[in-house]
């Protein structure tokens, strides 16, 4: 009886991992040095954005995606903080809006112009103020509009509303030491935390409660990391007592046994995960490594499947990763990451194999779009939703983004102000406008400009119609001159 080895099935095992040209790089960018392990680079289908060195404050550096080459020294930053920024995140919601984290202890909502940047942009639009030592996580809610995490030094985890620059929920009792990652799951009602405790931590934030609690989920003292997959299942990468880097798989059903448990090898950078939701494979790159793993994640043991490596020269400094709508579904992209090097970012693109050019379906289910499912309020309320899903089909375009609006409340007039705002939040406050709605207040200085815009509008009219006739006159001269009639 002869035995063979089946090899384990899967579209998946042939993606191939493939830089860019140099003339598509991002070049001469001063990528920040500062000892955080944070990605230091945000992406989305209109904008890069990287953290880099900056004297007497901190700054981040925001590109239009087709602005590669070389970048100029003088280009405008996001320049806003008085410390070094640690963490950004862009909204999921509006590709124009990002928020950071940094040194100075506050995290600050930034609307980043259409184009992109034309000067340095230092007022944001909203600051969040209530941590007390330095703030390394900044991370959005995936389904609710408006509503940001944040997570300092001061083990400290706060939600805030955006929209009204108000303390939601404040969660100061549920982590002994520093928190190195916060992971939302699918739909937003829990999150997931990795603590320098080497426990990982699911949390109910509405409640203030701990749901799960895994203690030593990787018993090395080297930070870890854990995501929440879209089936619940929780993703932890870590390092073993005698400093091998692993990754596990745990459900939360029996926290006792991880459902899988993998060493990688003996490096010493933290390892970063990235995960994809519509195909469940899990990237993971390491801060100073050189290569880029991946795997793919079944509910058939052993769960954790190896499908490839990535390999460059040179170490990657912070990665980004952009979101599914942003790839180019013609190519079979599925994945693309944007590597930082010391002076440069990099992208690199993940792409299936296939001889047809048709639409793959089967490598692009429908995806999570840019429209929220629920308002703050809705979600504070105690609903819960799925992200609104996109078919990529059509190659996703982007609808018209919403302005984010400053609405200033009336401290006098205001009696419920004392009471419902927190000490530690901005007055001013920002909500990000739905295009649907059209509840957005018009204040008189608006209207007047209406007035003035319209009367320019008329009169660029009675311009345009006077020199068509014109045209037509002169037209008729020139015709008559052709025929000898003049």
């Amino acid at each position: 009886m002869s035995f063979r080895k089946v090899v384990r099935q899967s579209k998946f095992r042939h993606v191939f991992g493939q830089p860019v040209k140099n003339d598509q790089c991002y070049e001469d960018i001063r990528v920040s040095r500062v000892t955080w392990d944070s990605t230091f680079c945000a992406v989305n289908p209109k904008f890069l954005a990287v953290i880099v060195e900056a004297s007497g404050g901190g700054a981040f550096l925001v590109l239009p995606l087709n602005k590669t080459g070389r970048i100029d020294k003088a280009y405008p930053t996001v320049c806003g903080h008085t410390g070094p920024v640690l963490d950004i995140d862009w909204c999921p919601h509006n590709d124009e809006v990002i928020a950071s984290g940094s040194e100075d202890c506050t995290v600050m909502v930034w609307q980043i112009p259409e184009n992109g940047l034309a000067s340095p942009l230092t007022e944001p639009v909203v600051v969040l103020e209530g941590h007390t030592k330095r703030v390394g996580i900044v991370t959005w809610h995936p389904t609710a509009r408006n509503v940001l995490l944040s997570a300092g030094c001061d083990n400290v985890v706060l939600i805030w509303n955006v929209g009204t620059a108000e303390e939601l929920y404040r969660l100061d009792t549920l982590h002994p030491d520093l928190i190195y990652n916060v992971s939302w799951n699918r739909n937003g009602s829990l999150f997931c935390s990795a603590c320098k405790d080497k426990s990982v931590r699911i949390i109910d934030p509405r409640r203030g409660t701990l749901v799960a609690e895994r203690e030593k989920a990787h018993e090395g003292a080297r930070p870890m990391r854990a995501i929440f997959l879209a089936d619940g299942k929780v993703f932890t990468t870590g390092f073993s007592r005698m400093s091998e880097r692993q990754l596990a798989l745990w459900d939360l059903e029996n926290l006792e046994e991880p459902m899988a448990l993998q060493e990688l090898d003996s490096s010493n950078g933290a390892l970063l995960p990235f995960y994809d939701p519509d195909t469940s494979v899990v990237y993971v790159c390491g801060k100073g490594d050189s290569s880029i793993r991946y795997f793919e994640i079944t509910d058939e043991s052993p769960y954790i499947h190896f499908l490839n490596t990535f390999t460059s020269k040179e170490p990657q400094r912070g990665m980004g990763s952009m979101p599914k709508r942003g790839l180019e579904v013609s190519k079979c992209e599925i994945a693309r990451f944007y590597k930082l090097h010391e002076r440069k970012c990099e992208p690199i693109v993940m792409t299936v194999p296939r001889k047809s050019d048709l639409f793959q379906d089967d490598l692009y289910p429908d995806t999570a779009g840019p429209e929220a499912a629920l308002e703050a309020e809705e979600w504070v309320s105690g609903r819960d939703a799925d992200p609104i899903l996109i078919s990529l089909r059509e190659a996703y375009v982007p609808s018209k983004q919403r302005d984010l609006k400053v609405s200033r409340r009336n401290v006098l007039s205001d009696s419920r102000l004392s009471s419902s705002t927190r000490p530690g939040s901005s007055i001013s406050a920002v909500a990000i406008a739905d295009a649907t709605s059209g509840g957005s207040l018009v204040g008189a200085g608006e209207a007047g400009k209406l007035e003035e815009v319209m009367q320019e509008l008329r009169a660029l009219r009675a311009m345009v119609k006077e020199q068509g006739e014109r045209i037509c006159r002169l037209e008729e001269q020139l015709g008559r001159m052709e025929n000898g009639d003049a």
